[in-house]
């Protein structure tokens, strides 16, 4: 396994087109600074242009997922300082939407406040049986407002508010109730479920499931006759793609598909 340490705070390791990425400040509780955040972009500006890579897998070391914002960087800034913080931070989160890859968080314990957030922006969550989720920035007087905007894409709106207005955590199976999770596992399962996701993803052809998650994200906005018109353009242009033809033509012929990534 190749290891690429982008900095102590941020570390990504890559090997047969799956990305490990791992928030690697235990000590502050993962928590989002300016710093790591910078450090985030850059490696998921890096893997969106690796080709080979397949999968990016989201993890943490330490007991806590992600804290959320560092606020000891936060208190007495100006507005400037404040707009540039959750500038960088919405630009994580919609590089994660963006990403040509699958995304996949693999949470084991708090994931709190922009820790939420983060969750909410990757496209599949496993989380293990004791890990918990919140958006308590209200009892701080400081609304979770940004980290919001994914989790009211990923929940229905009224639990949604109830976790925003009252800042009480839930648990990974209320989450998983809700949508926020795709699967919770005892902590000692977590990552053969996530290999389990992996090993699916990996298995499709790479350029269906970039043009598929795309497609996804660029028509959840609209309405259904405009999704429909964008759905069957996307898909036209993809059946005519040579790993198209050829998965087609492999399930006829009863055998396995060669991908090429055209």
């Amino acid at each position: 396994m190749q290891t690429t340490t982008i900095s102590p705070g941020v570390l990504v390791e890559s090997e047969g087109g799956i990305v490990r990425l791992t928030l690697n400040r235990p000590e502050k509780r993962n928590a989002l600074s300016r710093q790591m955040l910078a450090q985030l972009e850059e490696a998921l500006t890096n893997i969106a242009d690796d080709s080979a890579a397949r999968v990016v897998v989201l993890g943490a070391s330490g007991p806590v997922f992600c804290s959320g914002h560092d606020l000891s960087e936060m208190v007495g800034c100006d507005e400037p300082e404040y707009r540039e913080l959750f500038e960088a931070c919405s630009r994580v989160m919609q590089r994660l939407r963006k990403l040509p890859q699958p995304v996949i968080a693999r949470v084991h314990g708090l994931a709190t406040a922009a820790g939420c957030q983060l969750v909410a922006a990757c496209d599949l969550v496993v989380a293990a049986q004791n890990a918990s989720f919140a958006t308590p920035g209200v009892k701080i007087g400081l609304f979770c407002t940004t980290p919001m905007v994914p989790l009211v894409r990923a929940i229905p709106a009224k639990p949604a508010l109830e976790m925003l207005l009252t800042g009480t955590p839930i648990s990974a199976q209320r989450a998983y109730e809700l949508g926020l999770v795709n699967k919770v596992v005892p902590a000692e399962e977590l990552d053969a479920a996530v290999r389990q996701y992996v090993e699916a993803i990996i298995a499709s052809s790479p350029l269906t499931v970039r043009l598929g998650k795309q497609a996804f994200y660029d028509q959840l906005a609209l309405d259904e006759t405009t999704a429909y018109e964008r759905a069957t353009k996307v898909m036209t242009s993809n059946a005519q793609c040579h790993d198209a033809q050829e998965g087609m033509s492999a399930f006829l012929q009863k055998r396995k598909p060669a991908w090429t990534g055209g």
